[in-house]
């Protein structure tokens, strides 16, 4: 079992920054790799980044350049920066986590709300 607990979300204006971060716990060493996924009201979650066990980041094409995802494996945490937000980055922000165990298990976070103003 992996536990996610998300931080970080808020209020921002467009233009703005903001920093997300995914503690996990649990049984860390089955884990494959990490990332978030974000809903905006009426749609379907959508994938927005992940990073894997080499620390090597992919993102959905239309974040590249606005969004960083890093990792600080002392603390298990991942981070989400997000760069010059646009209102359409408006939704509720899930933090994942995939495990090998060894069938592939999903983890899943709360989920914070991000809100970007124009």
């Amino acid at each position: 079992q992996v536990q996610l607990v998300e931080s970080g979300g808020g209020l921002v204006q467009a233009g703005g920054s903001l920093r997300l971060s995914c503690a996990a716990s649990g049984r860390l060493f089955n884990i494959i790799d990490m990332g978030w996924y974000r809903q905006a009201p009426g749609k379907e979650r959508e994938w927005v980044a992940l990073i894997n066990r080499d620390d090597i980041s992919t993102y959905l094409d239309s974040l590249k350049g606005r969004f960083i995802l890093s990792r600080d494996g002392a603390k298990n945490t991942v981070y989400l920066q997000m760069n010059s937000v646009k209102p359409e980055d408006t939704g509720v922000y899930y933090c994942y986590a995939r495990a090998s165990e060894p069938q592939i298990n999903t983890y899943w976070g709360q989920g914070t709300q991000v809100t970007v103003t124009s």
